[in-house]
């Protein structure tokens, strides 16, 4: 399946402990697309999340079904390792 980084942005600093987990994961279960991580930035305000869905409209709609922004949705090529293997 295709990934995706996501860039939200946020007007108030972000709280992952008070994300509603559970809705978030129904509305991407229904969406079809997977939440695989996020990274959150120093003043908590943007973040940078690592999806895989089918498409980017996919993504969108659970963002927007979830209340959540999707401000830049980037196709991802290529996974490209810190090391190559057999190193």
């Amino acid at each position: 399946m295709p990934l995706f980084v996501i860039e939200r942005n946020f007007a108030e600093q972000l709280d992952p402990d008070e994300l509603d987990h559970e809705g978030i994961r129904l509305v991407n279960d229904e969406a079809g697309v997977r939440w695989i991580y996020s990274f959150l930035s120093a003043d908590r305000k943007k973040s940078y999340c690592l999806y895989e869905a089918s498409d980017a409209d996919a993504i969108r709609e659970a963002a927007a079904r979830a209340g959540m922004p999707a401000d830049v949705v980037v196709p991802v090529e290529q996974v490209v390792p810190p090391e190559p293997a057999g190193r």
